[in-house]
């Protein structure tokens, strides 16, 4: 019988493919071990970054690494990216998850919530990594968020999880009716990302 640790990281593994599967925005692009402890990603979303002549620029693709150590899943697991991101949260070793991880959160949901962080639809600029972002982020808000897409993959209700058709008296979903969205507002005449920001 395997260990807890190997059922969850075979339990992440089934969701996060399955949840990601046929999903452009983010894309798992390499595994290692078996099950596997080491994910690496790709988000193909807006984000931004510092250029080598101190501007911030935008970025439309972003690689992660995500290792699950020994002592996951009540350890958080260790996330870099291997593409630079200019964020409140993210420095050059690490993604500062330790604000919002816990034990019962999936993986496949961290990866989402990393892609909203990506595109600053997700910041905490209280406990930044990145103090320079932060204040940045301060500055200017009104340019945020980066990306405005919707980064998790839509739900799809044609799966029943297994507890539930197991258990007697058990509730059936629900379906939900969508909200309707009010009209986007006409384009400015001007991108805000058009003008040249520089750090010093």
């Amino acid at each position: 019988m395997p260990s807890p640790r190997t059922r969850r990281l075979l339990l992440d593994h089934e969701m996060l493919t399955s949840r990601l599967a046929n999903w452009p925005v983010i894309q798992i692009t390499g595994t290692a071990g078996m099950p596997p402890e080491i994910y690496r990603i790709a988000y193909h979303l807006k984000g931004l970054y510092v250029a080598a002549n101190g501007q911030i620029l935008e970025r439309l693709a972003h690689v992660m690494e995500i290792n699950l150590s020994l002592g996951y899943p009540r350890r958080a697991p260790q996330c870099r990216m291997l593409t630079p991101v200019f964020h409140p949260n993210f420095d050059d070793a690490q993604v500062c998850i330790g604000d919002f991880w816990a034990a019962s959160e999936g993986l496949d949901d961290l990866v989402v919530r990393i892609g909203r962080m990506i595109c600053y639809q997700e910041f905490n600029t209280k406990s930044p990594l990145n103090g320079l972002a932060a204040k940045w982020v301060e500055q200017n808000a009104a340019l945020l968020p980066i990306d405005t897409r919707n980064v998790a993959p839509p739900a799809t209700n044609n799966t029943v999880p297994a507890s539930s058709a197991e258990t007697p008296g058990a509730a059936a979903p629900v379906p939900v009716e969508p909200v309707p969205t009010a009209a986007a507002p006409a384009p400015a005449a001007e991108d805000p990302w058009s003008r040249k920001i520089s750090i010093s």
